[in-house]
């Protein structure tokens, strides 16, 4: 009789041992912080294409339909969408906010130069013109296997930028970070080649150039 108590005994020393430990294992769970979520969009849940340092060419203000391009400047299918953006961004003008992200694949040998122009020039102020510089002229320098960016440089002098401050920029490793941020950003998202389009935190799938306006019309019917 004593050895059957004895092993009920150890049964349920064991039991309370377990319950303990499961106890202690939810208790730390719990105490663990929650991963942060990424700040998105409120009327979709997903996560926003637009940060607060992004470049935004075009804001129609709260509310407003948004269009978020990543872009690299050395891609052709880029360059053949700077028409058919600037039509739309005319069209929809005072409905859409609309923001370009630097993502400068890695297989074009002049997409990180330009990114870095780009941001320089906007360090002055002068984003959009030297972002229009460069789809404009974009055949003079693009799948070149060597450096342009002493062609982005007589760019920054053409628009009239002083050259001190932009050479500073460009020299400048928090310029290159600073494209780098919208890459890895990009990355998160999803974004795996270029042009991609974000309307309203939602990625387009794009089969022709009418697949953004419809996008965008889309949402601004909602």
């Amino acid at each position: 009789m004593t050895s059957t108590n004895t092993k009920v005994a150890l049964v349920l020393s064991g039991a309370i041992v377990l319950v303990v430990i499961a106890f202690i294992i939810v208790a730390i769970v719990q105490a663990q912080p929650s991963s942060p979520e990424a700040q998105g969009d409120p009327r979709t849940g997903l996560a926003s294409a637009i940060q607060d340092d992004s470049h935004i060419l075009d804001d129609a203000g709260e509310g407003a339909v948004t269009v978020v391009e990543f872009l690299d400047f050395e891609c052709e299918a880029c360059g053949a969408f700077y028409p058919v953006v600037e039509d739309l961004r005319e069209e929809f003008s005072g409905q859409i906010t609309f923001a370009i992200r630097y993502f400068p694949l890695p297989g074009h040998f002049n997409s990180t130069n330009a990114a870095i122009a780009v941001e320089a020039a906007a360090q002055q102020g002068q984003l959009e013109a030297m972002y229009e510089r460069m789809f404009e002229r974009q055949a003079e320098w693009g799948e070149a296997q060597e450096s342009r960016a002493p062609l982005f440089r007589q760019f920054a002098e053409e628009l009239g930028l002083d050259l001190t401050e932009y050479d500073a920029a460009v020299a400048d490793p928090a310029t290159a970070e600073r494209v780098q941020s919208d890459f890895d950003d990009g990355v998160a998202l999803g974004v795996s080649s270029t042009p991609t389009f974000f309307v309203n935190d939602r990625i387009v799938q794009l089969a022709s150039f009418e697949d953004l306006r419809a996008a965008i019309q889309t949402e601004l019917d909602r």
